[in-house]
């Protein structure tokens, strides 16, 4: 799993906007296992099992799987949500 910098913040921004984001985990390893996208973001403060599952999970499909410094209380304000987000996809 690669660590992001900010400029994984600045296209997520840009891909919310053209709406080519799944939030949440169920949505996210749903649509993964179905081969529908091309990378995952994961918070820091996502659960280790969980980090650990998604990133088997994208090694088998070969898609890239991203962890961001933002918490997922921080991705959940950047994503414009009153919750928390742990693991976003990103629709290919």
């Amino acid at each position: 799993m690669k660590k992001a910098g900010s400029e994984a913040v600045e296209d997520l921004r840009k891909l919310l906007t053209a709406e080519k984001l799944v939030l949440g985990t169920e949505d996210t390893l749903k649509l993964l296992r179905n081969g529908k996208l091309q990378k995952v973001v994961v918070a820091s403060d996502c659960n280790a099992r969980m980090k650990d599952n998604f990133s088997r999970y994208c090694e088998m499909a070969g898609v890239e799987c991203l962890e961001i410094a933002q918490s997922s209380e921080e991705v959940g304000v950047l994503c414009r949500k009153p919750f928390a987000i742990s693991v976003i996809g990103v629709l290919a």
